[in-house]
């Protein structure tokens, strides 16, 4: 029978943590024995994402449960209300102790930072990866050592200082692997002398999709420099071999920063266990997005293509969530909030647009959304077009639509309208748009009708190339 307790939680949330980095997910090129752990232990779910993949707007969908365009976090420059309600702040209305520990980026000063938290100390900005300095209601501090293992020691000395007479709320919010990916001592020679295969898309050449795949500025032959592989770069007789070398250096060190999370995520579990709180503790791992690891020759993140928009999600319950639970329902970054409130007993604001993965994480058959619904709005940076699009099971249907719309941070470059069109059936990679294939015309009818319905169920505002489609739905 379930804890009649409220649970302790604790989210462990990474920074562009591919879920194809993690052994649990069938990686091929490291192993994370302790994250797969949780797995093991708990769900795993096979279909999450997230519905703008940029660390900022997803960390605050995350918060806040809502969608970039209902939260004020649009791109990376936007300003976030951190007053709006947040699951930390009605869960420490509530009776929870709550804490923060790590990657904040939602701003500084009054209306910025961490509200609902007992106690929090962030990093500025994007932070550093060695010696960091934190900020906290009392001003700045800067920690000896290692970001990832800084953060853990904050978070596992504030656990120490519980009694027990309350249930907790702990958000444990990593850098790593965030570029420039720079590995900790433990685990710096880590993969030295590895040859990593390459993925089959690495020398993609964007011949059969929208103009925007090939503006993208985020290639990893042409557009990673020295300071992400810490050497002087070469010459070389061709653009594979300047790709593939290029490669090989960034993910031995993005890898080495993934085994660093790992590593903590253990200790972390492990003092769990000690201290006797695993039976009524939900821990989640979840990324803020996920991250092309050569994929499409790219690295960074940002399109709707599945390695950019899958993430990460892990949770473990042992009072509830049966272990070794595996869920291929679409799971998103704004369910977390409503979750992690039902887990503990609190009503869910209206607001909120996401749902309670709490029953498919006990395995049951429930009617679920068959579709999900992205926008990414920060026009041209890193080349990347704004878009707008919806995925089923079977179909990805994505549109450019080239508008800056005077969001903050987006670049004034209008571009000119596209579309694309994925059967992901013979076309997993996402490497051939089928738009314009008079075979799928009733298929992109339906999908554009299935758009123009998401944008009004998020209560979003389509863009100008959309407006007549939605006036006449």
């Amino acid at each position: 029978m379930p804890d009649s307790r409220r649970p302790n939680i604790v989210l462990i949330l990474s920074d562009d943590h591919a879920a194809h980095a993690m052994s649990c997910y069938g990686s091929q090129v490291n192993e994370t024995p302790s994250l797969d752990r949780i797995a093991t232990e708990g769900v795993r779910f096979d279909r999450a994402g997230c519905t703008n993949a940029l660390c900022a707007p997803s960390r605050a969908s995350i918060l806040t449960g809502t969608h970039s365009h209902r939260n004020g976090m649009m791109t990376l420059t936007t300003t976030f209300d951190s007053t709006q309600p947040t699951f930390p702040a009605l869960m420490q209305a509530a009776g929870y102790r709550t804490a923060l520990f790590g990657k904040w980026h939602l701003g500084h000063g009054a209306g910025h930072d961490p509200d609902g938290f007992d106690e929090w100390q962030i990093l500025d900005g994007q932070g550093e990866y060695d010696d960091p300095e934190l900020i906290s209601p009392t001003g700045r501090t800067q920690h000896p050592g290692y970001v990832t293992d800084v953060l853990t020691d904050l978070a596992l000395d504030w656990l120490d200082q519980q009694d027990g007479t309350q249930p907790w709320l702990l958000l444990l919010w990593h850098k790593a692997p965030h570029r420039r990916w720079f590995p900790g001592p433990h685990e710096q020679h880590l993969y030295s002398g590895v040859t990593f295969p390459e993925p089959p898309t690495l020398f993609d050449d964007y011949g059969a999709r929208a103009d925007a795949a090939g503006e993208a500025a985020i290639r990893v032959g042409r557009d990673l420099d020295e300071l992400d592989v810490k050497t002087t770069i070469p010459t070389f007789d061709t653009t594979q071999q300047r790709t593939s070398w290029f490669y090989q250096r960034y993910l031995r060190d993005y890898l080495r920063c993934v085994a660093g999370i790992d590593r903590t995520t253990g200790r972390l579990l492990d003092y769990l266990d000690a201290t006797e709180q695993t039976s009524n503790t939900l821990v989640t791992y979840a990324s803020d997005q996920g991250f092309f690891l050569g994929d499409h020759g790219w690295f960074d993140k940002r399109f709707m293509y599945s390695e950019s928009m899958r993430i990460p999600l892990l949770m473990r319950y042992p009072a509830e969530i049966p272990p070794g639970t595996v869920s291929t329902d679409f799971a998103l970054n704004l369910d977390l909030a409503q979750t992690f409130l039902d887990f503990a007993g609190i009503e869910a604001p209206d607001r909120m647009q996401g749902r309670s993965l709490r029953p498919l994480c006990r395995g049951e058959r429930t009617p679920w959304r068959t579709h999900v619904y992205y926008r990414y709005w920060e026009h041209l940076k890193a080349g990347v077009g704004a878009h707008v699009g919806v995925r089923t099971e079977r179909y990805a249907l994505i549109h450019y639509y080239g508008e800056a719309l005077g969001v903050t941070g987006a670049i004034d470059e209008p571009r000119h309208p596209e579309w694309e069109l994925f059967d992901l059936e013979p076309d997993p990679l996402e490497l051939r748009s089928c738009y314009h294939d008079p075979a799928y015309a009733q298929i992109r009818h339906e999908l554009t009708e299935l758009l123009v319905a998401s944008i009004r169920e998020a209560h979003d505002i389509p863009p100008p190339s959309l407006q007549h489609l939605a006036r006449a739905s």
